[in-house]
């Protein structure tokens, strides 16, 4: 599919039709990355994106638990910065 970059203000834009939004999914906010002088543009994801189901997966493995560290003299000893 061609489509032609047009006058935005003082940009330049890229009309993307309803139906290729649809089935790529973009709301509000997409990435944008230039490889090889072409343009890629992909979903936004959150910052935290499937954090919740990686989680439940540690839980569910029993691999969230506290780590607890022994303690040694380095603990306990007075410290001083020089």
């Amino acid at each position: 599919m061609k489509a032609s970059i047009i006058q935005i203000g003082n940009s330049k834009g890229l009309r993307i039709p309803k139906p290729v939004l649809e089935q790529c999914g973009f709301r509000g906010e997409v990435e944008l990355e230039v490889h090889d002088k072409e343009l890629i543009i992909k979903s936004a994801r959150h910052s935290r994106y499937n954090w919740e189901k990686a989680f439940q997966a540690m839980a569910q493995n029993k691999n969230d638990q506290l780590i607890e560290f022994a303690q040694n003299q380095w603990d306990e000893e007075e410290w001083e910065w020089k």
